[in-house]
């Protein structure tokens, strides 16, 4: 299986490629259009900043191209934020793939802390990602913004309040949690993604 992973100025990309190895599959790394296009699947990981990243990816290129890709796209965390329409990180302009604008959290409590970060549930999954889950299973967040609930929708987290931990529409799939980095969890979801 041909799998490409995004290659821009975000990070995590690493540990994406590592789970990828855990699975089997030799991942390439790549920035070029021809190799993404001929992929079997597309990974779009990324820790960072919305604006700087979306100018970075506009000045490539690179956002034409992930915007048009036909076979499945798995957007993970900052990758998630940069598939919806606008993010209120730096005022950033997204792909637009997902109708939904990324919303920053904000405290109700002293108890909310932000970044929300580690293990939280998933639940009323679904779609393919989520093939197999029967119950709520945990998985790792590390995240300040957040994709409001939609009609596309395929996970919800409750944290501060309900949110979209995963999205689907058409080819292109997205988690805000991070599944390199959720245990057995994780290695399951990326199996479903791979066997899509």
């Amino acid at each position: 299986m041909n799998v490409a992973i995004v290659k821009y100025n975000a990070g995590n990309v690493c540990s994406v490629d590592y789970a990828l190895r855990r699975l089997g599959v030799e991942a390439r790394l790549t920035a070029d259009e021809t190799e993404l296009r001929k992929a079997d699947k597309v990974i779009f990981p990324g820790v960072g900043e919305a604006g700087t990243t979306m100018a970075y990816l506009h000045a490539s290129g690179l956002d034409q191209v992930i915007r048009s890709l036909c076979q499945p796209v798995l957007g993970i965390c900052l990758g998630m934020q940069l598939m919806c329409n606008h993010s209120e990180e730096g005022d950033a302009q997204g792909l637009g793939i997902f109708d939904v604008d990324v919303k920053r959290f904000r405290s109700q409590r002293h108890e909310d802390k932000i970044p929300h970060m580690g293990w939280n549930t998933l639940s009323v999954t679904r779609g393919e990602l989520f093939a197999g889950f029967d119950k709520e299973e945990y998985v790792y967040f590390v995240h300040s913004y957040y994709v409001p609930l939609f009609e596309g929708t395929a996970a919800v987290t409750d944290y501060i309040h309900p949110f979209s931990a995963a999205l689907q529409k058409d080819n292109f799939y997205a988690t805000q949690f991070h599944p390199e980095k959720s245990g057995s969890v994780g290695e399951r979801i990326l199996h479903n993604f791979l066997a899509l």
